[in-house]
């Protein structure tokens, strides 16, 4: 009779075992990978396709789930609103995003990836672009501005946002001009305007 140290593994134990050395020689091959600095981060060399189109899934689907219950004011066409984001945008936006009849800038050639031309239109939703103004997005150079604006003047940012593309050239200079005060004045007044919050 055999003794049961005999028998071989269950067939379960086996591909188990294959399984977990799989998993460890994953692990020890993405340590290396990152321990020896194997993939170029510099802006100036693209990412992969892979890798590029991965981190844009990430990045869209991230914005939609997070931004879904973001609730829209009522009047985000108001001229006020609009004005006040042209100033706004003009002063913190225009230099990555660019701006009707606006040339390049530096930092918008030397982005990568590059920052969305808004003058050019946008697949996000009101509340999205408001939970990417206020919240940023994680290695691409776009800052949270909710850090340092408060929900009312990032919604005036949006306003404005969306109507961009329909500005030309000049009708843009002109609503940037009708802008109630420059920045630190804008802040200033939505800071007294709640209490300094």
């Amino acid at each position: 009779m055999d003794s049961q140290t005999d028998r071989p593994l269950p067939r379960s134990w086996k591909i188990a075992g294959i399984a977990a050395f799989g998993i460890c020689i994953g692990v020890v091959a993405v340590w290396a990978f990152v321990a020896l600095g194997a993939y170029d981060v510099a802006a100036d060399v693209p990412h992969t396709r892979l890798v590029y189109w991965w981190m844009t899934e990430v990045r869209d689907r991230s914005v939609a789930v997070r931004a879904r219950d973001v609730q829209v004011p009522s009047d985000l066409g108001a001229p006020k609103r609009i004005s006040t984001g042209a100033g706004l945008y003009n002063e913190m936006c225009s230099g990555c995003h660019l701006a009707p009849g606006m040339k390049k800038t530096e930092i918008s050639q030397g982005l990568y990836p590059s920052a969305p031309e808004l003058s050019c239109g946008t697949d996000l939703t009101p509340g999205e672009e408001f939970w990417v103004v206020k919240h940023g997005i994680k290695m691409s150079g776009m800052a949270a501005w909710g850090k340092t604006h408060n929900d009312t003047l990032i919604w005036d940012m949006v306003a404005f946002v969306r109507k961009l593309p329909t500005l030309s050239p000049t009708q843009y200079q002109a609503v940037v001009k009708s802008a109630p005060g420059d920045h630190d004045e804008m802040m200033n007044m939505q800071n007294m305007d709640h209490g300094g919050h």
